[in-house]
């Protein structure tokens, strides 16, 4: 259920903008397509997307790795594999909606892994995934350009089913995770996520908006200057359905309903939050100032993570990494 309604705001304005001089007008234009799947693709099938978003930040990076795996240098796969897989062996694993498979590129290295597939529709961000890793020697990875939707034409079985920021894509999440994804699964085999779990189409409560405009006037004017526009970001007042709809159907669009359904068909193995709910609209088309790190800015940035532990001592996360077992059927 969506928390609240905004159907067009201010920012629908500036974000429609932003894209026009980070993509072009052909971006802009193919977002007219009245094909959903088509809107969709445009989304992602770009080989460079040129944005400045907060997990483009080193330091936010960090701050993830130390939530999710308690140390700052230890990557989330290799805590993964060290904690949870390292007795296990000939592993197979499906990553749905993979993108360029940063992750799953990593996963491929540790020898547990007999074979990860990794599936999404955006074949150039395959292609360059593919590339990489003929370059790495990794020949425990392949690539199908495939709409994730189309599940039942999948007969094998899994050890691993993976989702990276990909199950917030998808429609319909308790069936999904019900009829779908569970008879994907061995018995004894992981359902992994790392994910924005979420409100719905990116509506945000009143509160939670109220909090990011708090938090961005933490940040000096002169690194609130969005990424290749003359313009200050002086107030957030959260995305609108209508441009939600039209530029990615599929964002969020059933985002809210992912932890629900997880906990009613499967058992958590491990579970954390990393928060987001402050920095990800706060730093939208500004975290570019914060890749090179001098002082003032590195203690800008630790108010802000200081401001989004305190929301998140009475809020639930809206991103989690989380590991779990299917419930016996």
């Amino acid at each position: 259920m969506l928390s609240m309604k905004r159907i067009v705001t201010l920012d629908d304005f500036i974000e429609t903008y932003t894209k026009l001089k980070q993509r072009g007008l052909g971006f802009i234009s193919s977002k007219l397509n009245f094909n959903t799947t088509k809107r969709v693709k445009t989304a992602f099938n770009h080989k460079n997307i040129q944005a400045s978003n907060w997990w483009i930040i080193p330091k936010v990076n960090e701050r993830w790795r130390k939530l999710i795996t308690g140390d700052e240098n230890l990557s989330i796969e290799e805590h993964t594999v060290n904690q949870f897989l390292k007795d296990k062996q000939n592993l197979k694993m499906l990553s749905l909606g993979s993108g360029e498979c940063s992750s799953e590129l990593l996963f491929a290295e540790h020898s547990n892994f007999k074979a990860i597939i990794c599936s999404d529709i955006a074949e150039k961000r395959l292609n360059k995934a593919e590339k990489i890793a003929k370059e790495k020697g990794l020949d425990n990875i392949r690539f199908q350009i495939q709409d994730a939707n189309k599940l039942s034409e999948i007969e094998d079985q899994f050890d691993i089913i993976y989702f990276k920021a990909s199950l917030h894509h998808f429609r319909n999440i308790e069936y999904l995770l019900e009829n779908k994804i569970k008879p994907l699964l061995k018995n004894d085999g992981f359902l992994i996520i790392d994910e924005f779990v979420g409100p719905t189409r990116l509506q945000f409560p009143k509160h939670q908006i109220k909090a990011i405009n708090k938090a961005l006037q933490l940040i000096p004017k002169p690194f609130r200057k969005r990424y290749k526009l003359n313009l200050y970001k002086n107030k957030v007042y959260g995305p609108g359905l209508a441009r939600m709809i039209l530029a990615d159907p599929s964002e969020c669009v059933d985002s809210s309903s992912i932890i629900p359904a997880i906990h009613r068909h499967y058992s958590t193995v491990y579970e954390v939050g990393y928060g987001g709910n402050i920095l990800t609209l706060t730093l939208k088309d500004i975290a570019h100032h914060f890749i090179d790190l001098n002082d003032e800015k590195e203690e800008i940035l630790n108010q802000l993570f200081d401001f989004e532990d305190k929301y998140l001592k009475n809020q639930p996360s809206d991103h989690i990494f989380g590991i779990y077992k299917p419930n016996a059927t």
